[in-house]
């Protein structure tokens, strides 16, 4: 195999390569207000826990902390042009769930809604919060799960930055070179 030529990249682009998770919509709800938020830096801290970096500016920040509540909702790319679009205003100025056509359902563990349109809703329970001067970082607890029998594997929509998005797409097996034990989830 021919080694790849690398040369100087600027390190505010470093996510283009290691932000692959796919984009969420949280949703947030306390004392009678709601919010939804796009977030793409989130990530899978073990089995059931998940982190999210939610800007202290976010209507969804504020939220998250009085109510220690959320939901992770997954979209597809049929909603591509939503998620842009509930990035880009603010909950405090609009109510998301009316500008963008977002149906709201009762959640069984929290108060913050699922989103119907969403292909995977995880009502998750706020485990710990590390919020300083550098980063907001909520850890959540998923404790509840509602996926969509259909698609097995959708197309899940994937910030790159510089306003790029890429669809996952194709998929390959390797299973057979996976030790048994390593493929239980």
């Amino acid at each position: 195999m021919a080694l790849p030529r690398k040369t100087a990249f600027p390190v505010e682009k470093t996510r283009r390569f290691l932000e692959p998770g796919p984009l969420v919509l949280i949703t947030t709800a306390w004392k009678g207000r709601r919010a939804i938020m796009t977030c793409g830096w989130h990530m899978m801290l073990g089995y059931d826990l998940v982190g999210t970096y939610i800007w202290e500016e976010n209507t969804s920040h504020a939220l998250a902390r009085r109510s220690r509540q959320c939901v992770i909702n997954l979209p597809t790319a049929s909603l591509l042009d939503t998620v842009v679009g509930v990035g880009n205003c603010s909950s405090a100025e609009v109510d998301k769930f009316e500008r963008f056509g977002l149906t709201a359902q009762q959640a069984d563990e929290v108060e913050a809604p699922l989103l119907g349109e969403c292909h995977a809703s995880f009502e998750c329970r706020l485990r710990r919060a590390h919020t300083n001067d550098d980063y907001p970082l909520f850890v959540w607890q998923v404790v509840r799960a509602h996926v969509a029998a259909r698609p097995k594997w959708p197309r899940t929509v994937h910030y790159r930055g510089e306003g790029r998005l890429m669809l996952s797409g194709d998929e390959t097996s390797r299973r057979r070179l996976f030790r048994p034990e390593m493929l239980e989830c």
